[in-house]
């Protein structure tokens, strides 16, 4: 069992979300975390009429602390577990939330903002849109504040603040953390890079060449990874009306392409990015808008609360991190949510990188699992419900 997360003299009892994960070993903060949270307070840089946004707030660490205050705090998340995770440690915490915003990496940003503390993210894609809409939005007299492990935090990356914010500066490390200092500048403003498009050549089960659409924070931006493309040369044949659940769908490729040769197919795009679900909607729009109403889109927490029975197909290249953190939880839940949404005699068919051993989960899941494809690094499996 953890400590506590302790700030203001308040012990802050704080879990990683799912809480229901295979993984207990890793804790809900890091010292990125601690250390914003430290030079905010000791700085004194927040009153009860601060408006503060918070970027990035991975389980609510940031957002426990400063909601502690009775200020303004706006959320903004790309990611659907992330902002779940905050709701529930708030709420475990018995914190008030009436002053708590909650935006998604899609909306406006809010105005009159005083203070940005910012998680740098994983995705060198995601910081630079984001950092491009804080610039376009928020003046010189913004205080800005981000945090991040001192290892990840490159020349690179500061050359990026440095382009698209203005003048950086960094502290001192402290517990292998290390916070990066920005002062607005008045210069133009830029014309952000996304969402990227890229044509798609014709692959099996499809044969039309599509335009495909990426937000920031969605893999691939420029060209389809090795895995999924990979994985497109051993999609099924579906027949109509078959219900397909494409799982983690990022730009929807998969659900696309097999929309693409089966017309009359169903397809439920699930992730828990927002701007993935954006994606895999736009790409549908663009390239099959005839079938656009034979597509849900969700974001969620890979199946939760979707209580159907009946699908034929669940496809699936699911993740082996969440953040910075390798975990295999995500494909367990992906597993154990696929089964439950099947019919009996449905398929999950998924890849992954052949060190990852995923049969060994599919046996115990669905008690039998099939080689489809394989090469030296990915393996394409089929396990089915009976």
């Amino acid at each position: 069992m953890f400590s506590p997360f302790i700030i203001n003299d308040k012990n802050l009892f704080l879990d990683r979300f799912p809480v229901a994960q295979v993984n207990r070993s890793l804790q809900a903060w890091d010292a990125a975390d601690e250390y914003l949270v430290n030079y905010v307070n000791e700085q004194g840089l927040i009153n009860d009429n601060t408006k503060v946004v918070i970027f990035n707030d991975t389980f609510g660490a940031l957002t426990a602390n400063f909601s502690l205050k009775g200020n303004q705090v706006f959320c903004i998340n790309d990611s659907f577990l992330s902002e779940q995770g905050i709701k529930h440690n708030l709420e475990q915490n018995h914190l008030a939330t009436d002053n708590i915003h909650y935006l998604t990496s899609l909306d406006a940003l809010p105005i009159d903002i005083d203070l940005v503390l910012y998680k740098i993210p994983k995705s060198k894609s995601l910081l630079t849109e984001q950092l491009i809409q804080i610039k376009n939005t928020y003046s010189e007299s913004l205080l800005f504040i981000a945090g991040d492990r001192a290892k990840d935090i490159h020349s690179s990356t500061l050359k990026v603040f440095e382009k698209h914010l203005g003048t950086t500066t960094t502290s001192l490390a402290v517990k292998k953390a290390r916070l990066v200092f920005c002062q607005l500048d008045n210069k133009s403003t830029y014309q952000s890079p996304f969402p990227t498009v890229w044509e798609l050549e014709p692959t099996y089960p499809a044969t039309t060449k599509f335009s495909i659409s990426n937000h920031a924070n969605v893999y691939a931006r420029e060209k389809l990874d090795l895995g999924a493309r990979y994985f497109l040369q051993s999609l099924p044949a579906v027949a109509e009306s078959t219900k397909v659940i494409d799982l983690g769908c990022g730009n929807g490729v998969l659900g696309l392409t097999l929309l693409a040769a089966q017309p009359l197919a169903k397809i439920h795009f699930v992730d828990e990015s927002y701007m993935a679900i954006a994606s895999a909607k736009a790409n549908i729009e663009k390239n099959l808008p005839n079938e656009v109403g034979q597509c849900e889109f969700t974001v969620n927490d890979c199946l939760t609360n979707i209580d159907e029975r009946d699908i034929d197909l669940v496809l699936c290249n699911p993740p082996f991190h969440q953040q910075t953190a390798t975990t295999d939880h995500i494909a367990w839940q992906m597993f154990n949510d696929a089964f439950r949404a099947l019919k009996k005699g449905g398929e999950l068919r998924i890849i992954g990188n052949r060190q990852l051993a995923y049969h060994i989960k599919l046996m115990r899941i669905f008690g039998n699992c099939k080689e489809i494809a394989t090469n030296n690094k990915f393996v394409t499996l089929s396990a089915k419900k009976r």
